[in-house]
């Protein structure tokens, strides 16, 4: 099941690069009190901010929810935002945190769609074989990624599902590149584990080593 705007938040594979110039006029109106600026940053990243909520959380209403809580959150912090970087990269990482603390506070685990993943392996040339096989291996990822940790699979999702670089992910989650790339390390190394025991024949198949 595809996310809500599946656009999603993106630079290449991950965050979309909104007009720098347009949104930073825009945040300058509403810190002078325009609140017609606040519902046209809204309006420009409403989809996409549900979109990696619901990738992290994998319910739509919960989603939504999170949505609501990050445009409050942004209207309350808007002051400490740096407008010499990116907007995206701020508010990705305010949705990213806000999904980060839904699954802390509803403390069970749950796995992504892993709907960009699965994309990333399609091919226009596809034959009816290669689209079946694929589809057998989407559900075994999905099964896998449901054994990481919480901060695993979020850190699995934000880099190799949204395609995020490094760089933002170490950003986003407030943490050192060094330990951002030693858990991607672990969540693909386990993730392939998983893989090689359950369908070591189908990897052959779809020449994945």
């Amino acid at each position: 099941m595809a996310a809500p705007g599946t656009a999603g938040l993106q630079t290449g594979g991950g965050l979309h690069d909104e007009d720098e110039a347009t949104i930073k006029r825009l945040i300058a109106q509403f810190k002078e009190g325009d609140r017609e600026s606040f519902t046209e940053i809204v309006r420009r990243y409403k989809k996409q901010v549900e979109s990696l909520a619901f990738r992290m959380v994998n319910n739509r209403d919960e989603a939504a929810d999170i949505a609501q809580i990050v445009f409050v959150k942004m209207a309350n912090s808007i002051g400490s935002y740096d407008e010499r970087r990116r907007f995206y990269t701020w508010l990705y990482r305010v949705t990213a945190n806000a999904s980060i603390d839904h699954l802390r506070k509803r403390r069970r685990h749950s796995y992504e769609p892993l709907e960009d993943y699965r994309n990333n392996l399609e091919s226009n040339l596809a034959t009816p074989e290669h689209s079946y096989h694929r589809r057998q291996l989407r559900d075994h990822i999905e099964e896998a990624a449901s054994t990481l940790s919480d901060r695993q699979r979020n850190i699995f999702m934000l880099r190799d599902v949204e395609g995020c670089k490094v760089d933002d992910v170490a950003n986003m989650m407030d943490m050192p590149v060094a330990t951002v790339r030693w858990y991607v390390h672990r969540a693909r190394a386990k993730i392939r584990s998983e893989l090689l025991r359950r369908c070591p024949q189908l990897l052959v198949l779809m020449g994945i080593r």
